[in-house]
């Protein structure tokens, strides 16, 4: 594994794991202004970081949202130039005001180098599994 590798799998550590901890700062702060979205749970794509973040304070006042858990596996991660491609299966544990669910999906994030070399999620699309 060579060292952009290494800060693109790193990055998506620390994304994945604001996430599993509910951390939404930390969460939202892996992603660019500009970042789109696409889930497949949702019925329209999300133009940028400000539109998911209403999503996701909507899902939390309405449905009683909250992430209890997530797990990552089969990474891979393809450099394309200033961008990388991170895939993985996910495994998500959320509650929410009528109970609790698993999910099991998988989920491409695209990363930009940014000019610090940091590495800045910029799109996310999530996948049932089949």
């Amino acid at each position: 594994m060579d060292h952009q590798q290494q800060g693109v799998f790193a990055a998506a550590d620390r994304l994945v794991d604001a996430f599993a901890r509910h951390d939404r700062d930390g969460y939202f702060a892996a992603f660019a202004p500009h970042a789109t979205f696409i889930f497949h749970n949702l019925n329209r794509s999300l133009r940028s970081r400000a539109e998911y973040e209403a999503e996701w304070q909507l899902w939390e006042s309405r449905d009683g949202f909250r992430v209890s858990g997530c797990n990552s596996s089969d990474r891979y991660v393809q450099i394309a130039g200033p961008v990388a491609i991170f895939t993985h299966r996910v495994e998500t544990n959320l509650t929410f005001n009528d109970g609790s669910s698993k999910s099991v999906e998988r989920e491409t994030i695209v990363f930009e180098k940014q000019t610090t070399g940091d590495w800045l999620a910029i799109h996310e699309h999530l996948s049932p599994l089949p």
